[in-house]
């Protein structure tokens, strides 16, 4: 599910009426107007996917539930006061640890700690309704909720959703527009990207997982204009699962491949020492590339979108 774009007529109102109401013949400083004006922007209300949320004030201290959420208000310059943590590790995804380093840990993705939540004193919470729908009444008692509809292909809406729970729209649309400018300078490069065929490949433990178009990897690979090799999905369309014997299916000028968790646990070190990897016309040709699973697959907003385009201009262009 899809949410559109969000409006900035709420921002912009509240500058307004913060510019005609200076009494002061002194030009305030660019800083302090931009919180003045986010500061008027509230109380607010605002719907998301479980209905609809007032915020009465400009929320400072945050806590978010899942990567994306953490992702985004950091790209906003928010640093929450609480997070939670991958079922993987008890530490914040290496992409983010820098700046997440003085960020409660208040639990994992799959358990939330509401007592340790509580505890923070929060005044918004943030994540989406795929991770925590079933506890969205308790979390609401605690603080302000909101939740986003989906997760993964679904990046850029939930980064505008949060911003204007947090009154920061027009930073959210500033970062976005340089994002998009940055991949399509990045498509440019490559010269011919619609004639290259990735498959993004992730080993979890059990199948393959060959992610989709209609994943978060898969955004950025088309924000690019890179094809990916598209293969029959079950329940998700965000990644169709391959078997070991099934590995040829998924073949592709590049293959993006990563681990969660250690790679001779996730299936990742049997599959590469196996007979079908030499197979792959990406491996044969040395465009087969061991990715950071934190910032290609796990990781999901603008930081890691950035950083992919980083990493995929090192390994394609320069």
């Amino acid at each position: 599910m899809r949410r559109p774009a969000l409006s900035m007529t709420g921002l912009a109102l509240a500058a307004a009426l913060s510019l005609t109401g200076c009494g002061s013949d002194e030009e305030p400083d660019s800083e302090a107007g931009s919180t003045a004006a986010a500061d008027e922007a509230f109380p607010r209300t605002v719907e998301h996917a479980m209905g609809s949320t007032e915020i009465p004030e400009r929320p400072e201290r945050v806590v978010v539930l899942d990567t994306g959420e953490l992702d985004s208000v950091l790209s906003l310059g928010v640093t929450p006061v609480g997070a939670v943590t991958t079922d993987v590790s008890q530490e914040f995804l290496s992409y983010l640890a820098e700046d997440a380093a003085d960020v409660e840990v208040v639990g994992t993705i799959a358990e939330p700690n509401l007592e340790e939540i509580a505890a923070l004193e929060p005044d918004l919470i943030l994540s989406n309704s795929v991770r925590h729908e079933a506890i969205y009444d308790q979390l609401s008692q605690i603080a302000p909720t909101v939740f986003a509809a989906d997760l993964g292909d679904t990046w850029k809406e939930n980064l505008l959703l949060d911003a204007e729970a947090l009154g920061k729209e027009e930073e959210a649309e500033e970062l976005l527009a340089e994002y998009e400018q940055q991949a399509a300078d990045l498509g440019e490069a490559i010269g011919d990207p619609a004639g290259t065929t990735v498959s993004p490949l992730r080993f979890v433990g059990g199948p393959i997982r060959a992610y989709q178009p209609q994943s978060f990897i898969g955004t950025v690979l088309a924000d690019i204009g890179l094809d990916q090799v598209e293969l029959p999905t079950g329940e998700t369309t965000t990644f169709a699962e391959l078997s070991p014997e099934r590995l040829t299916d998924a073949d592709a000028d590049v293959v993006l491949y990563s681990s969660y968790g250690p790679a001779d646990e996730s299936g990742e070190a049997a599959v590469v020492a196996g007979p079908l990897w030499p197979l792959l016309t990406a491996v044969e040709n040395g465009q087969a590339f061991q990715v950071d699973d934190d910032v290609f697959y796990t990781g999901i907003g603008l930081r890691a979108a950035t950083l992919q385009l980083e990493q995929l201009r090192e390994l394609l262009v320069d």
